[in-house]
């Protein structure tokens, strides 16, 4: 069975199933795209050329928009937890089904889909993101129970706190930027675990207020507030952050566990599911046998989770098999030849180069699902000197105050870091040991690692280990590889591009290294 599935709305993205398999997840954004880009009919073209005949099932995931002040339903909506029915259509003389979902469901089932637990198994659910805060059972026929609405608009609660703090931040009520709670995730670990002051917890009260309604904040709500523009990284901005995330993470986890009746897996889906914090912090209550999170927690799985449940509807199997790595394939049209040195990209001479602290991009094989570089899409560093995270921060124009990723090679993560279990996708926080990876050492002692094995990226494990013999570490700085207020590069031209723009040592794509020659002229406007 051949399932072809398009989600609307903000991430929006593609994903085509065939007897079971994922075999690509394509969203809108990436190759360059505007970050958190809508389908167009450009990429919804891009992903059926890349289906070799007719699907059996088109599916579209559900979704809300609000056209001239009322909201629309597209598809089957964006609240629902019912398995919904087929409808059968003609398109282009070819008889198919139409399927829709809710896009609660599609958050639900993409975790469930992508999850190591074969199905039947019993399990608890969290969407937590935008606008869904609710906690589920999933029972072994895949049943999806409601147990508790914890808090609606959970995300726009958080994300409303970073924009109350920034000056710059002045969209109209009910709106906040997508970016922001990125941001505030990275704010949170300037300051430690602290008792408000009156005011301050009068203010998260109110943020948290009337949590079974959306909530359409405004600034000029919070004039008086000591923290209305205070500066995102002022001591109040710092404070604001801390116990802003401490709250409402304390308050989903109380209510979750008045609802924990036994020992089982916990899957994480929505938005917030991208928070490295909480997510670690849900797997160390001992509430639940496991925590599983898909790299594309957000709504760039919500194309997979409806293609999924179409799947379980018409056969009853709600799991797929997959790679991280089903993104679209990079393409290797012309790029300026002769402002680079292009030799050979064996590992040790890579490794050499990063070594000696040439900061360089990584373009290799299909780009990953979800957010976040997991090696495919990647900015690639030393992490031994600090000054990189500054370079790297300037180059990529990102606030100061963020951290830069490590990755690392899943054989020596007990060395580095604590706990040891593997984190393939980037979604714990674990503790930093070593001294030596100031680079990728946030303030708190914390880092996102990502874990890699020979098994998943031969390519990149080969240059860590290269790296391993010259520095005594297999560890790099990992980050994406995009322009700013971009999805990622996937594109030689534009690879080559960014290289000059930014200030980029130089670049791999594929078997082939590209060092920018010394008198390359830098574009002015974005030397760092």
């Amino acid at each position: 069975m051949k399932i072809l599935s398009f989600k609307p709305g903000h991430d929006g993205c593609s994903a085509f199933v065939q007897d079971g398999v994922l075999r690509f997840s394509y969203e809108a954004e990436k190759d360059s795209g505007a970050r958190y880009a809508a389908l167009d009919p450009s990429s919804i073209l891009g992903a059926m050329q890349e289906v070799s005949s007719a699907p059996d099932v088109i599916a579209i995931s559900g979704w809300e928009e609000n056209r001239g002040g009322i909201a629309k339903s597209i598809g089957a909506g964006y609240i629902g937890l019912e398995v919904p029915p087929t409808s059968a259509a003609t398109l282009f003389n070819q008889s198919i089904t139409l399927f829709s979902s809710s896009h609660e469901r599609s958050h639900i089932l993409c975790a469930y889909a992508l999850s190591p637990f074969p199905q039947g198994t019993a399990c608890y659910a969290l969407v937590w993101e935008g606008h869904i805060g609710r906690f589920y059972h999933v029972d072994e026929t895949l049943n999806i129970r409601l147990l508790r609405d914890v808090m609606w608009g959970p995300g726009l609660r958080y994300a409303f706190a970073y924009g109350l703090m920034d000056p710059s931040f002045k969209l109209p009520r009910g709106a906040v930027r997508l970016s922001d709670a990125g941001k505030l995730m990275a704010l949170a670990a300037y300051c430690g675990h602290i008792t408000p002051t009156p005011e301050e917890q009068q203010l998260v009260d109110m943020l948290l207020s009337r949590p079974d309604e959306i909530p359409r904040f405004s600034k000029d709500d919070f004039r008086d507030y000591s923290q209305h523009d205070c500066g995102v990284t002022s001591s109040a901005g710092k404070r604001l952050a801390r116990l802003i995330s401490d709250a409402i993470y304390s308050r989903f986890e109380a209510a979750m566990r008045d609802h924990v009746e036994q020992s089982a897996p916990l899957l994480i889906s929505g938005g917030y599911g991208l928070n490295c914090d909480w997510n670690s912090s849900f797997g160390e209550t001992g509430l639940f046998s496991e925590v599983f999170v898909p790299p594309c927690a957000n709504d760039s799985g919500s194309a997979i989770g409806t293609a999924a449940d179409a799947q379980f509807r018409l056969t009853g199997s709600a799991k797929l098999k997959w790679s991280v790595y089903c993104g679209p394939t990079f393409v290797l049209d012309e790029l300026e030849h002769a402002r680079f040195q292009s030799t050979a990209a064996t590992a040790s001479v890579i490794a050499k180069h990063l070594h000696a602290g040439a900061i360089l991009g990584w373009a290799d094989g299909n780009a990953e699902i979800g957010p976040r570089a997991l090696g495919h899409r990647s900015i690639l560093a030393s992490p031994l000197n600090r000054g990189t995270l500054e370079r790297i921060n300037r180059l990529k124009q990102r606030e100061g105050f963020r951290p830069i990723a490590p990755i690392c090679r899943e054989e020596e993560v007990a060395e580095h870091f604590f706990p040891a279990a593997p984190s393939p996708y980037m979604l714990n926080f674990r503790r930093v040991l070593s001294t030596r990876l100031p680079a990728v050492t946030h303030v708190d002692g914390s880092a996102r690692v990502q874990t890699l094995s020979a098994e998943q990226n031969p390519a990149l494990h080969e240059v860590l280990s290269e790296f391993h013999k010259l520095s005594g570490i297999g560890v790099l700085c990992n980050t994406s590889l995009n322009f700013n207020g971009t999805g990622f590069i996937n594109r030689a031209s534009d690879l080559a591009r960014f290289a000059l723009d930014v200030g980029l040592d130089g670049f791999v794509i594929g078997e082939r290294l590209y060092m920018r020659n010394q008198d390359a002229e830098l574009r002015p406007r974005d030397q760092p």
